[in-house]
C-alpha cells in the first residue's frame, strides 16, 4: 500500500512510472481525457523533472531549440534563449506538473523495485520502496537518459581523490584550484568542460573518439519577443512549426541523400581550422567518420576551451586509474584530485528492464537480451497492458523527443480504450506483429547514417542493431500510431 496526496492506495487502473517529459506528457493526456481518478505516479527523484532534474552540471543545456523542446499544449512565452538551459527546463517541468493537477495523484521519492504480472488477477503487482500497489495497466516512462553509464576503469576504487559522472554531479565538491581529470568527449563533456576550465588548476580530458562539432547558434530571446509571445501565442506557434520543418528536412541528408553530409562536413572542418590554429590538434579533433553517425554536438565553447593553456587533450582512451590520476593508452600518467565521467547513459540497458517480469516469468531484459524491440516503441510480446514511453526506436537524431512521446502518449491512450472494452481489460501485441515491425525498423535504418555512418556509436546496441532511432520524419511516426489495429493484439 502506498501513501499518496489522496491516502493509502493499494490498487490503481493505471500506474505511471517516472514523471521527466514522458510521464508528464502521459499524464497529462490522461488527466484531459478525464482519467485524474484512475491514475499515479510514482517517481524516484525527489521532483518531477527526469534528466532535467539530475542533470545539474554547470553549463547544461539542451541541444534542441526551446521552441520545439516543450509540449504542444504548454507553451512557455519565457524561454531567456533559443537553446534552454537546464534550471529553466526543470523549472518549465515543474510548471506544468502544478498547472495539471499532477501533485494529486504523484508519490516522489518512490523506486519500482519489481513488478511482475498476475495471470491470476490479470494486474501488475509492483513493489515500490514506499510499498506494495495492483495495478492493471503499467506505463514505465522512465527514459533513456536515466542510468549513467561508468566505465570499469581498472584501479578506479583505489583512487584517493574524488570521483563522480556529470549526471550526478557533486555540488559539495569545490573544482577550485584542483587537477580535474574528464574521461568523456560526449554532449556532456562539451558543455561542463568550458565552464570549469579557468576554475580548475587544470583540466585534463581523455578523447576516445573525436566527434564532428558545429556552432550551437544561441541567442537571447528579448523581453519584447517574449511579450509577443504572451500577447499573441500564435506567433510562437508559426515559430516552432518552422523549426519543426527545418528539423525534418535533416532527415533526407542522413536517410536518403547522404551526399548533403559533405555540406555540413565541410562547415565543421571549416569550423574547426577557424577556432583551432595548430594542426596537429586539428587532425587529433577530426573524425574519420561521416557527420550524423555518433550524435553532431552543438557548442561554441568546446573548441576555444581545448586551445587553453590550463587544458591537455589526451587523444585516446584512460585505460586505468591509480591512487593519483588516469593512465593513458600510452602508459603515461596524469595526475588528477578529481575524476569526471562524462560518459553518457545506458539507452540499450535500462535498469527498469531488469525488475519487469512478464506472463512467462523472464524479465523484459531476458526477453530483450540486450537488443529491446517494442511495437511501434510501446508494446511486448508476453507482456501484458504494459506500455512503454521513450521505448525502442522511438529516440531521433533530428529532432524533439517531446514531439514523439506526445504521439506514444496518444497510441496507448488508444491501447487502454482497447483493453477497457475487453473481457479481462488485458491487451498485448503478438509476437508475430512486434516481428514484422522490428524487421521494418532493421530495414529502414538499413543504409541510413546512422548505421553505416563509419562509427561505434549508442544507437548501436550489443548485438549490433540499431534498436534506438526512429529511421524516418517523425510525422510519419505520429501518423502510424494514430490508429490502433487490433488484429494485432491479443484482447482479452
Amino acid at each position: 500500500m502506498l501513501d499518496t496526496p489522496c491516502g493509502p492506495v493499494d490498487h490503481v487502473d493505471i500506474l505511471v512510472v517516472g514523471a521527466g517529459f514522458g510521464g508528464i506528457a502521459m499524464a497529462d493526456r490522461l488527466l484531459r481525457e478525464g482519467r485524474g481518478g484512475d491514475i499515479l505516479v510514482v517517481e524516484a527523484g525527489d521532483e518531477v523533472g527526469g534528466t532535467w532534474r539530475d542533470n545539474t552540471y554547470p553549463g547544461c543545456a539542451c541541444d534542441v531549440p526551446t521552441s520545439l523542446y516543450s509540449l504542444s499544449g504548454h507553451a512557455h512565452p519565457d524561454w531567456s534563449h533559443s537553446f534552454g538551459r537546464q534550471g529553466e527546463i526543470q523549472s518549465y517541468l515543474v510548471g506544468v506538473a502544478d498547472r495539471i493537477g499532477l501533485r494529486d495523484r504523484l508519490v516522489t521519492s518512490c523506486e519500482v523495485t519489481r513488478a511482475r504480472w498476475g495471470d491470476d488477477t490479470a494486474r501488475w503487482n509492483v513493489d515500490t520502496s514506499r510499498g506494495q500497489v495492483l495495478a492493471r495497466h503499467l506505463i514505465v516512462a522512465t527514459g533513456a537518459l536515466s542510468a549513467p553509464s561508468v566505465p570499469p576503469l581498472p584501479g578506479l576504487e583505489g583512487f584517493d581523490g574524488e570521483v563522480f559522472h556529470s549526471a550526478r554531479r557533486r555540488h559539495d565538491i569545490p573544482l577550485a584550484g584542483k587537477k580535474v581529470a574528464v574521461v568523456g568527449t560526449g554532449a556532456s563533456a562539451v558543455q561542463f568542460v568550458p565552464e570549469i576550465a579557468g576554475t580548475a588548476d587544470h583540466v585534463t580530458v581523455f578523447q576516445r573518439t573525436p566527434g564532428w562539432i558545429l556552432p550551437r547558434f544561441d541567442r537571447s530571446i528579448s523581453r519584447r519577443r517574449r511579450a509577443l509571445y504572451r500577447r499573441v501565442p500564435f506567433v510562437q506557434k508559426i515559430v516552432r512549426g518552422r523549426v519543426y520543418a527545418g528539423r525534418e528536412l535533416y532527415v533526407l541528408a542522413f536517410t536518403r541523400a547522404r551526399f548533403l553530409l559533405r555540406l555540413f562536413e565541410w562547415f565543421a572542418r571549416f569550423y574547426l581550422l577557424v577556432k583551432v590554429r595548430g594542426r596537429r590538434m586539428r587532425t587529433v579533433l577530426t573524425p574519420d567518420f561521416s557527420i550524423g553517425c555518433k550524435r553532431v554536438l552543438l557548442t561554441s565553447q568546446w573548441l576555444p576551451a581545448l586551445c587553453r593553456r590550463d587544458v591537455t587533450l589526451v587523444s585516446g582512451p584512460a585505460t586505468s586509474v591509480t591512487p593519483g590520476g588516469l593512465v593513458d593508452s600510452g602508459g603515461a600518467e596524469h595526475p588528477a584530485d578529481v575524476i569526471i565521467f562524462g560518459t553518457g547513459f545506458q539507452p540499450t540497458e535500462p535498469p527498469i528492464a531488469r525488475v519487469v517480469t512478464g506472463s512467462d516469468g523472464r524479465t523484459l531484459a531476458a526477453h530483450w537480451d540486450g537488443s529491446p524491440r517494442a511495437h511501434n516503441g510501446v508494446t511486448v510480446a508476453a507482456f501484458p497492458n504494459l506500455f512503454l514511453m521513450f521505448g525502442p526506436n522511438t529516440s531521433l537524431g533530428h529532432s524533439s523527443i517531446v514531439y514523439m512521446l506526445e504521439s506514444q502518449a496518444e497510441h496507448v491512450l488508444r491501447l487502454l480504450e482497447l483493453s477497457r472494452r475487453a473481457d479481462r481489460g488485458t491487451v498485448e501485441v503478438r509476437e508475430e506483429a512486434l516481428d514484422r515491425y522490428s524487421d521494418r525498423m532493421d530495414r529502414e535504418l538499413a543504409g541510413t547514417v546512422w548505421n553505416d555512418g563509419g562509427c561505434s556509436s549508442w544507437y548501436i546496441d550489443s548485438r549490433g542493431r540499431n534498436s534506438t532511432l526512429w529511421p524516418t520524419f517523425t510525422f510519419r511516426y505520429r501518423r502510424q500510431v494514430r490508429s490502433v489495429d487490433p488484429a494485432d493484439f491479443v484482447v482479452g
